[in-house]
């Protein structure tokens, strides 16, 4: 679009390409864009030692930027590289507005879970999380690519809601001693997992158990969204079907190690990405 800013280079390490040369050029940026909002939100509510009070009065801040360019008022100077080429898209795309803040919603619960040491009793709250935290993104790109029936939208929700799992295993490391705790208790309590067991990131046959039946829900999930890579159009298409294999390929590191992965943070380095497009080239 002419006039609009570029959006920030993507710099995060990410399970999956994120504007690669894959995604049809006129897209890119777009997609960077949102890219960036939702990212600078996430770490807003999860970098760094603010206390939580800070964190959610930025996200404050951050939601009243949203809202001023959706009425097409200039945003604070606070986030430029988020809101000014978000605010340029927001009406080039028509990108739909509920889609950002949910995003929005889903990281003021993050922030607050974790300042109660509160977790998920059960699989149908954090599905209500995924809901909120990961597959508006995957609505929007499909918004982008002009794909609006209601398969699509599913297929997309069950891989953003896989992909959203797999960060949750392939984090325990990290946010069990955070405070952020997205194993559900129902599915601990059945595998006989008590939560000091995990606050000690202690493994046992049975955690092992528990986290081998969460892989295998993301893994599912996942297979229920694939077909939806050979109904996008294109090289976007393509680049779905890297995203599909990264949390796949991600999965199988996880199984691999059996539940150990409440000590080690599993990552894809460039030989998995060899076997990603191999496998990509045959789905």
């Amino acid at each position: 679009m002419p006039g609009a800013a570029t959006a920030a280079p993507v710099t995060h390490y990410e399970n999956f390409p994120v504007a690669s040369l894959l995604c049809p050029a006129p897209l890119r940026q777009p997609i960077a864009a949102i890219y960036a909002f939702a990212r600078t939100a996430d770490d807003i509510a999860d970098e760094g030692d603010a206390p939580a009070a800070s964190r959610l009065a930025d996200l404050a801040a951050y939601q009243a930027d949203l809202q001023a360019i959706a009425r097409d008022l200039p945003p604070s100077p606070r986030w430029p590289e988020v809101f000014v080429p978000l605010r340029a898209w927001l009406r080039s795309r028509h990108l739909p507005l509920p889609l950002l803040a949910d995003l929005l919603s889903a990281f003021v619960q993050d922030v607050e879970k974790t300042r109660d040491g509160a977790g998920y009793a059960d699989r149908a709250e954090l599905l209500d999380y995924c809901r909120r935290s990961a597959n508006p993104v995957g609505r929007l790109l499909l918004h982008l690519y002009r794909v609006t029936d209601a398969r699509a939208l599913q297929e997309s929700d069950a891989i953003c809601t896989a992909l959203q799992l797999t960060n949750f295993w392939q984090d325990l490391s990290l946010d069990i001693p955070r405070g952020r705790y997205y194993l559900p208790r129902a599915d601990c309590a059945a595998h006989g997992v008590s939560p000091a067991q995990l606050l000690a990131l202690h493994g046992t046959p049975q955690s092992a158990r528990l986290i081998a039946d969460c892989i295998e829900w993301a893994r599912a999930c996942m297979h229920s969204g694939a077909p939806l890579v050979h109904r996008l159009p294109g090289r976007a298409g393509w680049e779905l079907r890297l995203v599909v294999q990264g949390g796949l390929r991600i999965l199988d590191k996880l199984d691999a190690l059996q539940g150990r992965n409440l000590r080690i943070r599993p990552r894809l380095h460039a030989r998995d990405w060899w076997g990603m497009i191999g496998r990509a080239l045959v789905m």
